[in-house]
């Protein structure tokens, strides 16, 4: 049966939010395997996956892929399996979030992001939005200390929304959190 990513336009955030809570994944965090190795794999800048080199094109296999994906407290990147773990290269983040949802207007604004592995987050306290890098480029955190890097589009829309809201440090109110998605002038 072939999965149908969610299409954030046609839902509210209610329904985001309840999408967002039905994933089920892997418990990686409970499994501590001693087998360890390099399992081969990158995870590009542009959120594009690789295996030996070559680009992993099915969607499907990137969500299984990503559903395995842990971060060690140094940083480390690994897929991890009950039988063993394997190290993952990550150029900048293991997510792109690529498509933005907003509801609401200043402080009752909610923000939810669909993510290039199709999971979906909504913004606060447990995922924040954060400036990052010598560029202080805006990210999500996904889950787990696995963050996704808010694409292009995404970000030009939260600028829009930011701008005609005046707030100064330009930014955005998401679960009642106030986000700056621009470095203060």
């Amino acid at each position: 049966m072939p999965y149908d990513p969610p299409d954030l336009a046609g839902l509210n955030l209610a329904q985001i939010a309840e999408l967002a809570a039905q994933r089920k994944l892997p418990p990686v965090a409970n499994w501590h395997p001693e087998k360890a190795g390099d399992s081969e794999m990158r995870i590009a800048a542009d959120g594009r996956w690789y295996h030996q080199g070559g680009e992993i094109t099915r969607p499907a296999m990137v969500r299984a892929f990503s559903s395995l994906l842990r971060c060690e407290a140094d940083g480390s990147h690994w897929l991890v399996t009950p039988q063993e773990k394997l190290r993952i290269e990550i150029e900048d983040a293991p997510f792109l979030a690529v498509e933005l949802a907003s509801e609401g207007n200043g402080e009752s604004r909610s923000l939810a992001f669909r993510l290039n592995s199709d999971d979906l987050v909504v913004a606060g306290p447990d995922h924040p939005i954060q400036l990052r890098g010598d560029l202080a480029l805006p990210y999500v955190l996904a889950r787990d200390g696995l963050w996704a890097r808010i694409a292009r589009n995404p970000y030009y829309e939260m600028a829009e929304l930011a701008l005609a809201e005046g707030n100064e440090p330009p930014g955005l109110w998401s679960l009642g959190q106030f986000f700056p998605i621009a470095e203060a002038q």
